[in-house]
């Protein structure tokens, strides 16, 4: 792999950053100086960064940071009442708030006064409903406008979203009801992708999902239950509402993420964590006002709500495509939308490059790329910049616990294919070896407080998750967080996956065990372990399962075939078995973990 910087910021690049603000005001003139001072001075570089993002008090916080109760249990904004989502509406009214299109549809474009007029129809919906204050909503659905201010309204009423992907199956959706148990739901009768329709409703039904509201999309007639009615007949007429102003700490959104269980686990967002979002996007991915941002994701992910924080915070606009990122309808809409910071996962990438679909387009309004979710290949990552007339890409890796990244890069330092700059802005980490020494290579611990760490989950003990049995640094409680990277010669860092058993696949982190318990029920297997596995060259992970077999007659290809329909059925459409392989038994430590990593090294060898 290359270390030499592909990309160079000009002088014009550097001195028109966000970044160079502050380094001005401060008198810096070397970012990691600055990078240094950001963690050293956290309570005034996250006062100014307030400032800088224009976050909006009813009334002000006597202190930035109260850390009586430990820096675990960090409360920011100490003292204040605020409402985050006055802060997405900070831009001139007939500003474009988004810019949107449908697969193959016509570009469409809706205002910030008429976003807001959206998102207070929706607020009263909820109150002509009946629902009150801390009601949880629920939305499943792709990522539209509707989504947006659906997602919007329920903060701004003092309603906690909880956000499930549009990709999971009834099976998943369930479970994830019964953790947060929304009073309604919100989703579309069917998703429209590649010229089919998916149900999506229907799976709503089938997960025994409680009120639900469905958005038409289809010439289709759906038969509703009784209890659920269509969007026309639940959006309010009036378009003034008074937003609910509540504490920092109160929770304004539940995402789940895969830890080492089965079960996912629910992280609760407040009001302070989409500050750490737009912050990052403010540094980090260089947003200024009336910037165009399109990342494809969906709010059941955690770059969905950063999408929608990240972008309104910074008077952006957000750019939606409803459909598939794969092909020319996407790249037309990225040019004709004049795109100026594009998000992407490395999946997409590799597609883009393997095709190349996009090569037709003028993609030179985009100033930079980002790149999330997994490990990225530096030939498709440079393959990328060059699609944008040699742009650079802002490598970016956190979490939903965390609100954004750790790990990033910058405009105002040399960008290198496939490797992050910089620890993130106002955020610190250290790496360890297995003897807990600090290393060049090895586990990844945060050291809090940081804006936008989680310190509560729903459904598991947060100090046990996080806290429990960590190595302390240099007298410093540390927090786990399960990646492993490595730091090179000149100061940059490497991915080098997950330490624990949860892995990345197509930019969706889900468990190993939760892989395990859906083929440990095919008839064929005594026993699976689901592995991630990079490919030679680097980029996103293949899932290769190991198994110890049952008596069977199927051939391999059988096998192949029902494992990888048992996954995409239980589990997620989305998830692609690349191998399987037998063997006689399981390797195993002498506690009975599964050595994954004795596998993992033995299909690489092989």
């Amino acid at each position: 792999m290359t270390h030499k910087p592909y990309w160079k910021p000009s002088k014009e690049t550097i001195e028109k950053s966000n970044i160079y603000k502050m380094m001005q005001q401060h008198g810096f003139d070397k970012y990691d100086d600055f990078w240094k001072w950001s963690v050293r001075g956290k309570k005034l570089f996250w006062t100014e960064t307030v400032q800088n993002l224009g976050i909006q008090f009813q009334e002000k916080y006597t202190a930035i940071l109260n850390t009586s109760e430990g820096v675990e249990n960090a409360k920011w904004l100490y003292n204040s009442k605020l409402n985050i989502v006055d802060a997405c509406f900070q831009n001139e009214k007939n500003s474009i708030a988004i810019i949107y299109q449908n697969e193959g549809g016509e570009l469409r474009k809706i205002t910030q006064q008429q976003l807001l007029n959206l998102v207070n129809q929706i607020a009263n919906g909820f109150i002509e409903i009946g629902l009150k204050t801390g009601d949880r909503i629920a939305i499943d659905m792709p990522m539209t406008v509707e989504a947006v201010a659906i997602y919007l309204a329920g903060i701004k009423a003092g309603m906690p979203i909880v956000t499930v992907a549009d990709s999971f199956t009834a099976n998943e959706i369930e479970v994830r009801f019964k953790i947060t148990n929304p009073t309604i739901v919100f989703t579309q009768d069917v998703i429209h992708r590649n010229g089919k329709e998916l149900p999506l409703y229907a799976k709503l039904v089938e997960a025994n999902a409680p009120k639900t509201i469905v958005i038409k999309t289809s010439e289709e007639k759906n038969n509703l239950r009784e209890i659920d009615c269509y969007w026309a007949a639940f959006l309010s007429d009036k378009t003034t509402f008074e937003t609910v102003i509540q504490q920092p700490d109160d929770i304004i959104t539940i995402l789940f993420s895969s830890g080492t269980t089965g079960v996912p686990k629910a992280i609760p967002w407040t009001h302070t964590t989409p500050i750490k979002c737009a912050s990052d996007g403010y540094y980090h991915q260089d947003i200024h006002t009336n910037d165009v941002v399109c990342w494809p994701t969906n709010l059941g992910w955690m770059m969905g709500p950063w999408l929608v924080f990240a972008t309104l915070i910074n008077k952006a606009t957000i750019a939606l495509y409803n459909g598939v990122p794969m092909g020319e309808d996407f790249g037309a809409f990225v040019q004709n939308a004049n795109v100026t910071m594009l998000g992407v996962i490395p999946s997409f990438v590799k597609h883009w490059k393997n095709s190349g679909c996009m090569e037709q387009f003028n993609w030179d309004n985009i100033k930079c790329f980002s790149s999330t979710g997994e490990v990225s290949n530096p030939t498709e990552m440079e393959y990328l910049m060059q699609l944008a007339n040699n742009k650079p890409v802002i490598e970016y890796c956190g979490g939903t616990e965390i609100g954004g990244g750790y790990v990033t890069s910058t405009v105002v330092q040399p960008n290198i294919a496939s490797t992050f700059s910089t620890q993130a802005l106002g955020g610190e980490f250290v790496l360890l070896n297995e003897a807990n020494e600090l290393s060049n290579k090895g586990e990844l611990f945060l050291i809090p407080p940081i804006v936008g760490l989680s310190t509560n989950l729903l459904n598991r003990d947060h100090f046990e998750v996080y806290y429990k049995d960590t190595p302390t640094y240099e007298g410093k409680l540390l927090r786990r967080h399960g990646d492993a990277l490595e730091r090179l010669e000149n100061g940059y860092y490497k991915a080098q996956g997950r330490v624990d058993d949860a892995m990345n696949l197509g930019g969706i982190k889900v468990s190993s065990i939760q892989i395990e318990a859906v083929l440990n029920q095919l008839d064929f297997i005594k026993e699976a372990v689901a592995i991630a596995v990079e490919p030679k060259g680097g980029g996103p992970s293949n899932l290769v399962v190991f198994y110890v077999e049952n008596d069977s007659e199927l051939t391999l290809e059988e096998k192949l075939l029902q494992t990888k329909k048992s996954i995409q059925q239980q589990l997620n459409p989305l998830f692609k078995v690349s191998d399987l392989v037998k063997i006689d038994e399981i390797p195993r430590t002498a506690s009975n973990k599964v050595m994954r990593r004795k596998l993992r090294e033995l299909y690489q060898g092989n």
